[in-house]
């Protein structure tokens, strides 16, 4: 049943009237309200009991159906001084459908009452269900944190949590949930910049595993979100070294798996060209940065004991004598969404030689 305004635990329980009984005729639900009392004040709240039409079948009612918003009662005060017109309560969470038979809750309607969002709640998820609805989407923002455990009371699981919100999900249909997982990777990038005295651009790492340190390595970092690899990986270097560079293509890419938090990484290797010389260290992350002469970045006792390493610089010096081809960033317009991306391919261009092998 669903609560009004709580203003204490006095519980005046009332049968509906005949208008309410019969509204929409005999084929529909009942509403049944009850009245909840604080000192001069009553509030009206119902819940709706679905009933069955004379072939059997049970009558759908919408959303509008069930919210009492076309009718305002007007009662007396309690001390009898003036009437008040009673406001409109909600029996159902404020939901529109997905394309995929589902369900997405206005997480900015969320009532802050937990015993009116669990009343909601119920109701919701009854209603849901005989509309047939599969998954149910619940953004919790976090200034109603507080409703997640009435959430996970009536059978929702965590999806993804941000640092705003969590998100929760419902399956209602019997059988394997078909929901989307959250996202299942982290996306790095690494900038290998070369300037025109054929030094590499490196940085030493202020926190790194012991065996690391005094290591000389590629300014590296995460793509932040709706960002592209192209950007993402010259802000990185912007920000550790203070270069400013320009995005050439992608060497290489690495897929790695249960990295961090149980997730993989994919980390992209990406070749860019130095637009300005002077270095400024980001005394945050880095604790040196310069330019060296690349044999002598090759010749670190890591690079030679890491295969990884090796393939790594094997290939951007396979791309400098122009015997490799890297992925060039080309931007689309999706059919399907018309927005905007990138796709990485080494499509050659007639005007471009610098593929061409010596």
């Amino acid at each position: 049943m669903m609560e009004g305004k709580l203003f204490d635990s006095r519980v005046t329980s009332v049968s509906p009237s005949p208008a309410w009984r019969h509204r929409g005729g005999a084929a529909a639900g009942i509403l049944s309200t009850s009245l909840w009392s604080c000192g001069d004040r009553i509030s009206l709240c119902a819940s709706y009991s679905p009933a069955r039409a004379p072939n059997g079948s049970i009558d759908s009612f919408s959303q509008t159906d069930l919210i009492f918003g076309s009718n305002l009662l007007k009662v007396n005060e309690v001390n009898g001084t003036s009437p008040s017109l009673l406001s409109r309560e909600r029996v159902l969470l404020d939901a529109h459908d997905d394309v995929y038979e589902g369900v997405v809750v206005n997480p900015e309607t969320l009532p802050s009452n937990p015993l009116a969002f669990a009343s909601m709640l119920q109701s919701s998820i009854s209603h849901w269900k005989l509309m047939g609805k599969k998954g149910v989407w619940l953004k919790v923002p976090l200034e109603r944190a507080e409703l997640v455990p009435i959430a996970v009371k009536e059978g929702f699981e965590y999806h993804h949590a941000e640092q705003g919100y969590v998100m929760m999900t419902y399956w209602i249909p019997e059988g394997p949930c078909m929901l989307p997982a959250n996202a299942s990777h982290q996306v790095g990038v690494g900038g290998f910049v070369l300037n025109n005295k054929n030094e590499v651009l490196v940085v030493q790492e202020k926190h790194c595993l012991p065996r690391f340190k005094g290591v000389w390595k590629l300014p590296t970092g995460f793509i932040l979100e709706s960002e592209e690899i192209y950007s993402g990986v010259v802000r990185e270097v912007k920000e550790e070294t203070g270069i400013d560079t320009e995005f050439v293509e992608i060497i290489a890419f690495r897929h790695a798996h249960r990295v961090a938090f149980g997730k993989s990484d994919l980390f992209f290797i990406c070749m860019l060209r130095p637009l300005s010389t002077h270095i400024i260290v980001d005394d945050l992350e880095v604790q040196a940065a310069k330019w060296i002469p690349l044999d002598e970045f090759t010749a670190q006792q890591v690079v030679q004991g890491e295969s990884m390493f090796q393939k790594i610089i094997e290939i951007c010096v396979a791309r400098l004598r122009k015997r490799y081809c890297g992925l060039t960033a080309h931007h689309v317009i999706s059919e399907f969404d018309g927005k905007s991306s990138s796709l990485y391919c080494n499509v050659l261009e007639h005007q471009d030689f610098n593929c061409h092998g010596e």
